[in-house]
């Protein structure tokens, strides 16, 4: 572990920090119980951080022995701040997992609190777009309880008027040693120091003291931030923030003291990142389906709105931010961040986080970003630009990264109707006219790179048209290949299109000879170390096709070994005779399983007496079909070649369902359910609780063909010829000729 020293704030600190300590103060609130309670007293610290929220720690709601505090009537509690005590209640809770989350998810000890009056006004400090480094000058803050002490204690820390934390070296507030604000595992009973605010004794108004904690940290492991031992958290500072005054940030929430090596622990703000709808506690109020970016949204528009002219307020947070930044040089400073992270606001989280990092390595010039990265939205990749390079070069990063976003903003609505779309188009223009504004002063070679962004393709299209029969009775097709770039945009790279067609098997052999070459060109264009996406679209009769299983050119040599193509990419079928024409149906069901919060299986086997008969299904089917849920997603272990398997999936197809689970060579009506049958269905339903959306299901199919293929775990057999439908309606295939009436075959 690197070295942590600990040392009191200088009166040169303090003139220089001033403006900013004072907003620190007065955004760091103390938590309690509800206004009015008898005897209320301070259970920690928290920081507002966006109209009507608060950030804190979660093991600062629980009481010692682990439970929840005593509250009022539906969990309501006391945020003290501005000399009042507003009522809050908790609504995010991240320090427990989504149910269906394994033991090993991604936890953090951090709660979010929503506070219940809509008329309370009150300033909210900066959180860090970075991960924290190693820090000079940093302060811990602890809220004040607005010297309403009803049960007779009086606080030994020492706050000054604006609520900020006492405590440095020599403080009487943690004499001992130990922390009454926490400790390394939330859940452990707490002890209390003398002077603790939360003892049993009284202590006689406090002498002034040091109005700040004043640390250094170091080093930064899987249990957060760390500074020294020597460092005295005052009792009631867990959940209060962690500030860098040298970029006038929010880097962390203090969590307390660990009780074997005695260093100081903090959460990164980052850890709001894993910010996610399953961390909604029961019955409370949530910000939709993507928490973290409608809070960092309220968060980044907050700041900029009040730089506002002719708001009558006083000096912001940013006014601090920019009064220590003065004078450094950088031409990517402060008011170009705040800006710029408004604008980011305005924008609609992107569709895949990946789209972020592919968009941050394209500008970093790298294919792989570093492990401790976790990019979500558009702010986060925002905040992995600052790499301490000269100010120059620092400039044309951030130039070029909104470029792209503003670019692939735009894509993403291009021809989409409606007002909200047209609100879309319309912030992605303000994005780029912002991003022209500050590009003005680079270099002639710099404004020819970035100004057109260079398009990735995130597909190949495989398709597959049926035209007629021969005399003998043969199905004959067209085929072509094209890159997908989203949004129903495609670019066709070959085709195949003749008078008479040719069988299927001939379409595709004559594909799988050039698809190999078609597939890493794509890798290629798309960037260092991807996987395009292979999708193959076809017609009615065809959907058993097992393309994971195809075989491809393994490189561009002539004489190139051939290699399955499944598990080393993601492989989805999708149906022809959908094209790009979006019933309603197929948009709403495709909306639904975006937004469940879970995916379940839906078995579609033939039912009792006329169920059971070969031919058309039976209306019991339809009836499973047209009522299921938002989550449901067809699974069937009989073959979709012909018979029952087949008809289930038009009844499928024509009520709407984009996606679904088969085995290319399933049994047939004939053939009673087995155990392999139940081994199959049993796998599909750990693969969709798992999957975390519908999003995922292609790379997890993935993953799944790449276990079975290598045999590397036991029980994924059944996955080898597994076939995933996978029909986005927000992209669309083309048609293949469009010019020419499509056929049915008959």
């Amino acid at each position: 572990m690197a070295t942590s020293q600990g040392r009191t704030a200088g009166s040169g600190d303090r003139a220089r920090y001033a403006q900013l300590l004072d907003h620190a103060g007065r955004t760091t609130v103390g938590l309690r119980a509800a206004p009015g309670a008898p005897g209320a007293r301070m259970w920690g610290s928290g920081v507002l951080i966006a109209p009507g929220w608060v950030l804190t720690c979660a093991h600062v709601l629980a009481a010692s022995d682990g439970r929840r505090r005593e509250t009022g009537s539906d969990g309501v509690f006391g945020v003290a701040f501005g000399g009042r005590v507003v009522p809050a209640r908790q609504a995010y809770d991240l320090s427990r997992p989504a149910p269906e989350a394994g033991p090993g998810a991604a936890r953090a000890d951090l709660a979010l609190v929503r506070l219940l009056d809509p008329e309370s006004r009150h300033p909210c400090a900066w959180l860090s777009d970075q991960p924290a480094t190693l820090l000079e000058d940093a302060y811990i803050f602890r809220g004040h309880d607005s010297g309403d002490h009803d049960s007779g204690d009086h606080d030994s820390g020492g706050h000054d008027r604006s609520g900020s934390a006492a405590g440095g070296a020599g403080d009487g507030g943690a004499g001992d040693g130990r922390t009454g604000s926490g400790d390394a595992d939330a859940g452990r009973p707490r002890s209390r120091a003398p002077g603790d605010v939360h003892g049993d004794r009284a202590a006689a108004p406090a002498a002034p003291v040091d109005t700040f904690i004043a640390v250094r940290f170091g080093a930064r492991d899987a249990r957060g931030l760390q500074f020294g031992s020597d460092v005295r958290v005052t009792p009631g500072a867990s959940g209060g923030p962690l500030i860098d005054c040298d970029r006038g940030e929010v880097v962390g929430i203090v969590k307390g003291r660990h009780q074997q090596d005695h260093v100081g622990l903090a959460v990164p703000v980052t850890a709001l990142r894993g910010l996610g709808p399953e961390h909604l506690v029961a019955g409370a109020e949530g910000l939709g389906p993507d928490p973290y970016h409608a809070l960092m949204s309220l968060h980044d528009r907050w700041h900029w709105a009040g730089q506002e002219l002719g708001r009558a307020t006083g000096p912001t947070w940013f006014d601090a931010q920019h009064a220590i930044m003065a004078g450094r040089g950088r031409l990517w400073g402060v008011q170009e961040r705040l800006q710029a992270l408004d604008l980011l606001a305005r924008l609609p989280a992107p569709r895949d986080p990946l789209i972020v990092e592919a968009a941050v390595g394209e500008v970093l010039d790298r294919g792989e970003r570093p492990a401790a990265w976790s990019l979500r939205t558009w702010r986060d990749g925002h905040g992995a630009l600052y790499q301490g390079s000269d100010p120059y070069t620092e400039l044309r990063t951030f130039v070029h990264y909104l470029r792209i976003v503003a670019q692939l903003t735009a894509d993403e609505v291009r021809d989409q109707p409606g007002e909200a779309a047209a609100a879309v188009r319309e912030q992605a223009v303000r994005l780029a006219e912002f991003v022209q504004a500050k590009a003005v002063v680079l270099q002639p070679q710099d404004r020819r790179r970035i100004g057109p962004v260079r398009r990735r393709p995130r597909s190949v299209l495989v398709e597959f048209e049926p035209l007629f029969y021969d005399e003998g009775g043969a199905e004959l097709f067209n085929w072509s290949v094209s890159e997908g770039y989203g949004q129903g945009q495609w670019l066709r790279v070959d085709v195949q299109e003749s008078a008479g067609g040719v069988p299927f098997e001939q379409a595709r052999e004559q594909v799988l000879r050039q698809l190999g070459g078609r597939l890493l060109r794509a890798d290629g264009a798309a960037g260092p170390g991807a996987r395009v996406r292979l999708e193959v679209a076809v017609p009615e009769g065809h959907w058993h096709t097992a393309a994971g299983q195809w075989e491809v050119a393994a490189s561009t040599r002539r004489t190139a070994r051939l290699r399955p193509v499944g598990p080393g990419r993601a492989v989805i079928l999708r149906d022809q005779g959908r094209g790009e024409q979006v019933d309603p149906a197929w948009l709403r069901r495709w909306q639904g399983l975006r937004t469940a919060p879970e995916l379940q299986a839906l078995r579609v086997r033939p039912g009792e007496g006329a169920d059971a008969r070969p031919g058309p299904c039976a209306e019991s089917v339809w009836r499973l079909l047209e009522t299921a849920g938002e989550g449901a997603l067809p699974a069937l272990c009989h073959t979709v070649a012909d018979g029952f398997g087949r008809e289930a999936v038009g009844v499928a197809l024509d009520t709407g369902f984009p996606a679904g689970l088969w085995p290319a060579r399933g049994h047939g009506e004939e053939q009673d359910c087995d155990a392999g049958c139940e081994e199959f269905h049993r796998g599909v339903r750990e693969l969709l609780q798992g999957s975390g959306g519908v999003v995922r299901l292609p790379e997890l199919v993935r993953q799944l063909r790449a276990k079975a293929a290598e045999a590397a775990e036991e029980g994924t057999h059944w996955a080898r010829d597994l076939v995933l439908l996978y029909d986005d309606p927000e992209d669309p295939i083309p048609p293949l000729f469009p010019d020419r009436p499509q056929l049915s075959p008959r």
